[in-house]
Formats: structure tokens, C-alpha cells, sequence
């Protein structure tokens, strides 16, 4: 006795569904990327390099081969100020 073709939809649907939704997620990421593939095993320099790209170009992964950076680039700045810093220069007193 055969199993009904019936029985064997519902699991096609939910197959193509999965198919679906990973497809769309990889065209996004993709998409995200600036058309390249996904990065890996990222250390600081590579992250220090990718968000220096993304102020002088505006995308993530982008790059440039310009000599000069673009206007406002020199007020750019990548150093963020840690709030606990902040907040402990305003509640200092030298007195």
C-alpha cells in the first residue's frame, strides 16, 4: 500500500517555503554587501578597516582608488567617547 499524494503537499509547501525564505535572506545579505560575499572570523583591524571604508565611501564594504578623500572626511572622526568617560568629567570637581 502506496502513501497517498495527498499526504505529501503540506511538506512540499513547507520545503519551497524554507527554500524561499533562505533564498531571500542570501539576496539581502548579498545585497547588504555591496554585491560581495559575507565576511568571517572578522578581528578589529578588519572592523577598524570596514568602518573607515564606510565613511569615505558610505557603504560597509565599500572602496575607493581616489587619492584625496572626500570633503568633510577630516572632521570624520572614529573615536567614540565612552559615556561612563563623559559622565565622569561632568561629575568631577577638582575643589
Amino acid at each position: 500500500m502506496g502513501v497517498p499524494f495527498e499526504a505529501l503537499i503540506p511538506y512540499a509547501i513547507m520545503l519551497g517555503m524554507f527554500g524561499i525564505t533562505g533564498a531571500g535572506l542570501s539576496k539581502i545579505r548579498h545585497m547588504q554587501n555591496g554585491g560581495k560575499r559575507a565576511r568571517h572570523s572578522l578581528d578589529q583591524w578588519d572592523r577598524q578597516m570596514m568602518d573607515r571604508d564606510r565613511r569615505l565611501t558610505g557603504y560597509l564594504r565599500g572602496q575607493t582608488d581616489n587619492v584625496k578623500a572626500p570633503p568633510g572626511f577630516e572632521l570624520n572622526n572614529p573615536w567614540r567617547v565612552s559615556i561612563l568617560v563623559f559622565l565622569q568629567s561632568m561629575c568631577y570637581s577638582p575643589d
